[in-house]
């Protein structure tokens, strides 16, 4: 008779429901014990529609008029990356959901820059698979969104969001949420594409029926373009 496999080499047993709590402590401790091993200091998340295409591929739809936040997205990524990775330390790396368009543009553009960027994928049952432009040994794949949610946040610097469906409101309001409660530091919201985040959401009804204090659109911040966003989170971090 065989031996039986150790507890820990045991798939199946890992899969059961006494064991949750190891599996997520494993969603915890693989990326951020490999984040802090590839010297990822900071992070600049950037997350919007997986659908928006690039200008490169349309796909005949409506949703094609969005295709320059693809563009931005990915000037964004070049223009950060460039700026903060050196051989020795890695700041303001790019982070994205790994799926494709905003969050491909946002890994895409790193790539470009010859930089790092990571890729928080999410087990979904339609199968949301990995962008070809992450940094392969930044590439974690997550079964707990609370777990997934806790790794955008842990470095990031700043939140840019860019247009999307209820994933990507899922995550701005998380973010909003956390840093309007003082749960986690001050940073950055920036919304990209004012038109679109002001026809969207009447920020100002909030804040005048007492839903949200005045002093909470402060947390706002709208751009157009990814200079202006990178200014902003510059000038943020330099106050």
């Amino acid at each position: 008779m065989k031996n039986p496999p150790l507890a820990y080499e045991n798939i199946d047993f890992l899969k059961t429901d006494p064991c949750r709590e190891v599996r997520l402590q494993l969603e915890h401790l693989h990326p951020e014990v490999t984040m802090q091993k590839e010297k990822i200091n900071s992070t600049i998340v950037l997350f919007g529609s997986a659908r928006i295409p690039s200008p490169e591929k349309p796909s005949g739809k409506k949703i094609d008029e969005l295709s320059p936040f693809y563009e931005e997205a990915r000037k964004l990524a070049r223009l950060v990356s460039s700026t903060c990775q050196t051989n020795h330390e890695c700041e303001y790396v790019i982070i994205t959901g790994g799926g494709g368009g905003i969050m491909e543009a946002g890994n895409r553009g790193a790539s470009e820059a010859g930089c790092k960027s990571v890729s928080l994928n999410i087990s979904l049952p339609h199968e949301q698979h990995p962008n070809p432009y992450v940094t392969p040994e930044l590439c974690f794949q997550f079964h707990y969104f609370s777990m997934r949610k806790m790794h955008f946040m842990q470095r990031a610097k700043a939140y840019c969001s860019f247009p999307g469906g209820f994933g990507t409101f899922d995550e701005l309001f998380e973010a909003l949420t956390l840093i309007q409660t003082k749960v986690v530091e001050p940073m950055p919201v920036i919304l990209f594409g004012t038109e679109h985040w002001k026809r969207l959401i009447d920020w100002e009804y909030l804040a005048e029926m007492g839903l949200i204090a005045p002093k909470d659109l402060d947390l706002l911040t709208f751009c157009d373009t990814a200079e202006d966003a990178w200014a902003a989170i510059c000038n943020f971090h330099a106050e």
